[in-house]
C-alpha cells in the first residue's frame, strides 16, 4: 500500500483511495488489526466485523479500480456504537451483558447508508449499557468494562458513546457513529480530543437504533476534524419512510460555502463558572484565537429549568423505551449495581410532570431560536470537565459545581453543536469547545469550527504512546503531543 493513514482526516484517506495510492483491502486489514489487538487495551471495542468488513473492501476496490467512485467515504473503514442494528448475524448488544447475543435481521438506516456511500464496516463499539437509561454514576458501567480515554489509560473516554470515541482517538477507526440524547457525543469527543457532531434533531434517521428517548435522540458522527464530520453527515442525512421523526429538509455538506467572512458568535455569560482551571484557561485561550475570525458578544439565556426539564423528558421516555428489559428481568443482569434499581426513579415520573416539561420545552425552544437568530453560533466549552478517573462516581450526591446549560438546552430543543479540542489540562488530558447553532444550521457550526481548526493544531495532536505503535510507513503528517 505505501502509506498507512492511520491518523489522516477522511478526507484525505478517501483522497488516497480515490487515486489508488492506498487499497481499501489493506486499509480494512490495517484497522481490523489494530481494533484487534489495540481495542481490548481501552475496552472500545465489542465485535470486529472482520467478514463483512473484508466483502465490503473487496466491493469497494473492485469499483474504485473500474472507474466506479461513489464518494469520499469509498473505502474508508468505520465503526458504530453498538446500539445500531446491524444484519448478518452481527450482534447488536446494546452495552447490556443480558443483550451480548442478541441480533437482527437488519441494518439501521444508517448503517445502510454508509454502506451506500462505499464505507467499510470493521466494528461494532462499545458504549455504556443500555445508552446510560438506567442511570449510571461511574464509567463501569458496560459488560466489556470501562472504556478508556487513549490519552490515560486511568481515565474514562466519555459516555455514553464511549467507544465510537475511543476508537477514533486511537486511531482504530477513521470515523465512528454516535448517538446522543444528553451529550453523549459530546462528552466523548472531548474527553478522548477529537471532533464530534451533535446534528439537528430530525436531520439522521434514528431506524435501526435502540431507543431511549424518542424526542431527544439524535445519531451523529465522530471524527478527527469538522470538515470530516460534515463529510460523513452528508452521507447519512436525510428523510426515511421507516422513521417520520426524519426531515424531509435537504442537507447538502458543502465545506464553507456560504459561511460569512467573518462570524458573529455568542458566549453566554459565567460560561466557565465552576468549571475545570483547565477548562476555563483553554476556552479563554480559544476566543482569543477566535477573535481573528468572529465578533464575539457575551449573550444571555432567560432563567429557566433546562436541565430538569431534560432529565424529566429522558426519564418518562426512558421508562417505556426500556419496560420490557425492566418487565423481563434481564435489569438485574446489567452491570453496574445503579443500574439494576435506576429504573425505579424513572417510573415515578407523573404524566402531569411530564407533559409540564413538554410545554416548557416549547417556550425553551423559542428563547434559543431567538438568540440563535442574533448570531451564527453560540460557543462554549463542551463540558467543565476533564474525563474522569476511572474507579470513581461522576454523579455523587452533592450537584456538580458546573452547569452544562448549552448540553440542556441544545438537546432539549434540538439543536446542532459540535466539538473540537480546545487544547490539554496539565494532566494532559484534553479539552474541547463547542459551537451550538440554530435548528438546521449544521453547516455553519461546522463552517465555525473547521475555521477554528484551521487556526489551531490541537486535532493534529495524538497520544505519545499510540505513535510508537504506528507502521514504520504511516504518514508522518500528524504529530504526537510528548
Amino acid at each position: 500500500m505505501g502509506i498507512a493513514p492511520v491518523f489522516l482526516p477522511v478526507r484525505e484517506m478517501g483522497g488516497l483511495l480515490r487515486r489508488r495510492q492506498a487499497s481499501p483491502v489493506e486499509l480494512a486489514e490495517l484497522f481490523i488489526d489494530r481494533l484487534e489487538t489495540l481495542g481490548p487495551r481501552y475496552n472500545s471495542v465489542v465485535t470486529v466485523t472482520r467478514e463483512r468488513a473484508l466483502a465490503e473492501a473487496r466491493a469497494a476496490e473492485k469499483e474504485i479500480a473500474s472507474g466506479y467512485y461513489r464518494g469520499p467515504l469509498h473505502g474508508v473503514p468505520y465503526g458504530v456504537k453498538d446500539l445500531l442494528a446491524t444484519a448478518g448475524g452481527i450482534p447488536t448488544t446494546w452495552g447490556a451483558a443480558p443483550l451480548r447475543d442478541q441480533t437482527f435481521d437488519y441494518d439501521a438506516t444508517v448503517v445502510r447508508r454508509l454502506t451506500d456511500a462505499g464505507a467499510v464496516l470493521v466494528a461494532k463499539l462499545a458504549m455504556i449499557e443500555l445508552a446510560g437509561g438506567m442511570g449510571y454514576r461511574q464509567p463501569d458501567a458496560s459488560f466489556t468494562g470501562p472504556c478508556k480515554t487513549p490519552w490515560d489509560l486511568e481515565h474514562w473516554a466519555g459516555g455514553s458513546s464511549s467507544g465510537s470515541g475511543s476508537a477514533v482517538a486511537a486511531g482504530l477507526v477513521p470515523f465512528s457513529i454516535g448517538s446522543e440524547t444528553r451529550g453523549s457525543i459530546l462528552s466523548p469527543a472531548n474527553n478522548c480530543g477529537i471532533a464530534g457532531l451533535r446534528p439537528t434533531y430530525g436531520r439522521v434517521s434514528r431506524y435501526g437504533a435502540m431507543a431511549l428517548s424518542w424526542t431527544l435522540d439524535k445519531l451523529g458522527p465522530m471524527c478527527l476534524t469538522a470538515d470530516d464530520c460534515g463529510l460523513v453527515l452528508d452521507a447519512i442525512a436525510g428523510a426515511d419512510p421507516n422513521d417520520p421523526s426524519a426531515t424531509d429538509r435537504s442537507y447538502s455538506y458543502q465545506p464553507s460555502a456560504d459561511a460569512p467572512k467573518r462570524f458573529r458568535l455568542g458566549v453566554l455569560e459565567d460560561a466557565t463558572a465552576g468549571a475545570n482551571p483547565s477548562v476555563r484557561a483553554n476556552f479563554d485561550a480559544s476566543l482569543e484565537t477566535l477573535a481573528q475570525i468572529a465578533d464575539i458578544e457575551r449573550v444571555r439565556l432567560p432563567d429557566l429549568p433546562y436541565g430538569a426539564v431534560a432529565e424529566t423528558i429522558i426519564f418518562a421516555e426512558a421508562s417505556s423505551s426500556l419496560e420490557e428489559i425492566v418487565d423481563s428481568g434481564q435489569v438485574w443482569e446489567l452491570t453496574a449495581p445503579e443500574d439494576r434499581y435506576g429504573h425505579l426513579t424513572r417510573r415515578v415520573v407523573s404524566a402531569r410532570d411530564y407533559l409540564k416539561a413538554q410545554r416548557l420545552r416549547g417556550v425553551m425552544c423559542r428563547v434559543a431560536d431567538d438568540l440563535l437568530s442574533r448570531v451564527d453560533a453560540v460557543a462554549g466549552p463542551t463540558t467543565g470537565w476533564v474525563a474522569a478517573p476511572l474507579g470513581t462516581e461522576f454523579r455523587g450526591a452533592d450537584p456538580p459545581s458546573y452547569t452544562d446549560l448549552l448540553g440542556a438546552v441544545g438537546n432539549v430543543a434540538g439543536l446542532p453543536a459540535i466539538s473540537v479540542p480546545s487544547g490539554f489540562s496539565d494532566q494532559g488530558l484534553p479539552t474541547g469547545i463547542q459551537f451550538m447553532g440554530r435548528a438546521y444550521d449544521d453547516n455553519t457550526v461546522i463552517a465555525v469550527a473547521s475555521a477554528y481548526q484551521s487556526l489551531t493544531d490541537w486535532h493534529t495532536m495524538h497520544p505519545p504512546d499510540l505513535m510508537k505503535l504506528l507502521p514504520a510507513s504511516t504518514d508522518t503528517a500528524v504529530r504526537d503531543r510528548s
